[in-house]
């Protein structure tokens, strides 16, 4: 074999080499951007998302920017179960939605839901979790949040088949303590959702946030459709995300069309 077969043999070589690498990382990145959509992943993220709603108050002028600050981070019981803490701070800035008060910006309460989960699936291949939720009264401003203590069970349960992600998150959230001149909290939060991911790291995602209030007897429902690709800045993976939505029922003073959403999740190395 002369010089030139053996430096062909040596680039073909290489070539193979490099492409099987590009296939594993390209199957390790669809495999993460999945994982992303399971609520109740051994990951620890800061999900940054941003909504838009407007068409709020009596006279439908009123608009909401809400930025919410998601981190969640997962703890290691045993060998068996995780508990996975998902906080939602909301940071708020809205205008014209209650008459004369004009716009207001600032800290929302903030809503931590605690999941304890077993680390494998059921034999059927179902993930869940339990634990509680609990509403903190952290809004700056008396407008932006309901001034009251809240607590109450959540549960989440999903099943990753293929491709496919598809489950539920539910909670339901009693106030026990806060300002008496205020209404009483009795919700429940139901988000179904259905995510497919593409082995390009794509994925394409329909979820609700739907709350039913029961002292008003009133429902929220909006339906959200987004895409997300997963992309590196440098070796960190982040999520990017686009979506709109339209709300199918909403209270009388509440969010009526569209709405829209920017979403970054981030995801933070952690040690073994």
């Amino acid at each position: 074999m002369n010089k030139m077969s053996i430096r062909l043999l040596v680039l073909m070589i290489v070539s193979v080499g490099l492409s099987v690498h590009a296939d594993e990382l390209a199957e390790k990145k669809a495999d993460l951007a999945q994982e992303l959509t399971n609520p109740l992943a051994d990951l620890m993220t800061i999900p940054i998302q941003m909504n838009f709603d407007n068409n709020i108050g009596l006279n439908d002028q009123g608009s909401k920017i809400t930025t919410n600050i998601q981190p969640v981070i997962p703890f290691r019981l045993s060998e068996d179960w995780n508990l996975i803490s998902r906080t939602i701070m909301p940071v708020i800035y809205q205008d014209d939605i209650f008459p004369g008060a004009g716009s207001q910006f600032g800290l929302g309460d903030i809503n931590m839901s605690l999941f304890f989960s077993p680390k494998k699936p059921t034999s059927g291949g179902v993930i869940w979790g339990v634990g509680p939720v609990l509403l903190f009264p952290t809004a700056t401003d008396t407008l932006l949040g309901a001034e009251k203590w809240g607590a109450g069970p959540a549960g989440v349960v999903l099943k990753m088949s293929g491709p496919w992600t598809y489950g539920a998150l539910a909670n339901h959230i009693w106030s026990f303590a806060g300002d008496n001149d205020r209404i009483d909290i009795n919700n429940t939060f139901l988000q179904p959702f259905m995510a497919y991911t593409w082995p390009s790291a794509w994925t394409v995602s329909v979820q609700s946030e739907s709350s039913y209030n029961w002292e008003t007897e009133k429902w929220s429902i909006p339906v959200n459709v987004a895409a997300s690709k997963l992309v590196r800045f440098g070796r960190l993976p982040v999520s990017l995300q686009g979506g709109v939505g339209y709300w199918l029922e909403s209270p009388e003073t509440g969010p009526e069309g569209w709405r829209f959403r920017l979403q970054a999740n981030i995801v933070l190395p952690r040690s073994r």
